[in-house]
């Protein structure tokens, strides 16, 4: 704290320090003890003020101005201009939870008109005014990502989701800012939270109707899947999943490995023939849909066709293992693959040869012995067969 409140004195000139407040998530971590990413800034100062002290104005369309700074030590400075420092108590009313609407004196003193101190000793989640989801619905998804994170919501703050229908306003709100809420949620200590309340406080069917569709679609026989349904069934996979690695990526593939379930013609139930193949396409445009990055795109589709695969692994042919870790390598999930699938089955460890066949996959021609000149006198139609073949001497040898 001594630290951020020295530099932020160096970086504006005395005659500013009383006109210039910490607030927001760099208050909350400092009382918490964490280490902030960035600096967070309400500034009863002139353009001419700020701009003086390195601070640069970005005017978005729908947005208040911002004034962004940067410094290699305390990473990214945002400052939100006040017409005076009288208002800055409607500012702090303005945001979301009270956990967030404490600010502090270049002094270090505090200023708290809504008690968010006590919420952030208790763990407490709490709307600031009951027009705080009404003024920013997405607010709804940072309250569950914090959920994730062990804050708990106020029964008052629930209420306030409880009693809306949130499905036109969600709707006009860009898929792109529930995304990063998701992905952010993905790497609390609690994933599992964001989903299971989603369902819970009947928000956000129009970004993930999957998670929706879920809970009424049995996982598989129950000799294999006691949990009876897919959402159930999903939890559970990406808690194990959660449990083993910090990575979002490997988690969101967890929780969607068995998005091709969601295919199954009902009268079929409880088996799912082709569900692998079939989350393929739906995997595709999960992530599509969501404008989620193409890694996310790939690696889910091929963790949805190659799961089950890999839960086969001893039964498998020597070439069918090669082409399965050279998918695996292609596509990003090397690492992944057999992390969901151990999560999927519930039991985890080395899965025999899976090193090994990913070693091998990524081998280059010379690494392989190959000679080229042979290659090249080859058909084209052949040479992807004998490299193949090779590789899979190669593995009999790992």
């Amino acid at each position: 704290m001594n630290d951020v409140l020295t530099f932020l004195k160096g970086l504006f000139p005395a005659s500013c320090h009383e006109r210039i407040f910490l607030v927001g998530g760099s208050v909350r971590d400092l009382l918490l003890g964490r280490e902030g990413r960035d600096i967070d800034l309400a500034a009863a100062l002139s353009a001419d003020e700020l701009a003086a002290s390195g601070l640069r104005l970005v005017e978005g369309k729908s947005t208040q101005p911002i004034w962004f700074g940067y410094d290699k030590s305390f990473g990214k400075i945002e400052a939100t201009p006040l017409e005076d420092a009288a208002a800055l108590a409607a500012d702090l009313a303005r945001r979301d939870f009270t956990i967030n609407a404490i600010a502090m004196t270049l002094a270090g003193e505090l200023i708290d008109p809504l008690g968010g101190k006590s919420d952030l000793e208790q763990r407490r989640l709490r709307a600031c005014t009951p027009r705080s989801f009404l003024d920013d619905p997405l607010r709804i998804f940072r309250a569950l990502r914090f959920e994730g994170e062990g804050w708990r919501m106020t029964p008052e703050t629930e209420a306030l989701i409880r009693e809306q229908d949130w499905s036109q306003r969600l709707g006009a709100i860009p898929v792109e800012r529930f995304s990063r809420e998701m992905l952010k949620a993905l790497e609390s200590p609690e994933p599992e939270r964001f989903f299971q309340r989603m369902l819970e406080l009947i928000v956000g069917e129009n970004y993930l109707p999957e998670i929706f569709r879920m809970p009424r679609v049995i996982a598989g026989p129950p000799i294999y899947h006691p949990e009876v349904d897919l959402f159930s069934h999903s939890i559970q996979v990406l808690q194990r999943a959660a449990q083993r690695t910090g990575d979002p990526l490997a988690r969101f593939c967890a929780l969607f490995h068995d998005i091709g379930k969601l295919a199954t013609d009902p009268a079929l139930y409880p088996s799912h023939h082709g569900h692998d193949e079939a989350g393929f396409d739906l995997a595709r445009n999960l992530c599509e849909r969501l404008r989620l990055p193409a890694a996310y795109r790939t690696a889910l589709a091929w963790t949805s066709r190659l799961h089950n695969r890999l839960n086969r692994w001893t039964e498998l042919r020597g070439a069918t293992r090669v082409r399965m870790a050279e998918q695996a390598v292609k596509a990003g999930i090397a690492a992944i693959l057999p992390l969901v699938s151990a999560a999927d089955k519930g039991v985890f460890g080395e899965i025999t040869g899976w090193r090994g066949a990913v070693r091998v996959a990524g081998m280059s021609t010379a690494e392989l012995g190959i000679d080229m000149e042979r290659i090249e006198a080859m058909p084209g139609d052949k040479r992807s067969d004998f490299i193949l073949q090779r590789r899979v001497e190669a593995l009999r040898a790992e």
